[in-house]
């Protein structure tokens, strides 16, 4: 399987948490994540990506969509290839 999830985070303040929740749960799927939001001297931006490469069955990355997809403020988008 080559499955990347996308997940883009509005409020990450409010939100972090629940989404670590999910990602904790699936964490045994998870063979790579990178984070990336908009950050500088005077600016740290409130939304962000978080972007995972999944391991395991093929249903995982449906799976985990539907769930993130239960937050407010919080779209994912799985890419297969």
């Amino acid at each position: 399987m080559n499955t990347i999830l996308a997940i883009k985070v509005d409020g990450r303040t409010s939100n972090a948490v629940h989404v670590q929740e999910i990602l904790t749960k699936f964490g045994c799927n998870i063979k790579a994540r990178v984070g990336f939001h908009e950050a500088g001297a005077d600016h740290c931006a409130m939304d962000g990506i978080i972007i995972l490469q999944l391991f395991g069955e093929e249903n995982i990355a449906e799976v985990m969509c539907k769930e993130l997809d239960t937050l407010e403020g919080v779209s994912p988008k799985i890419i297969e290839f």
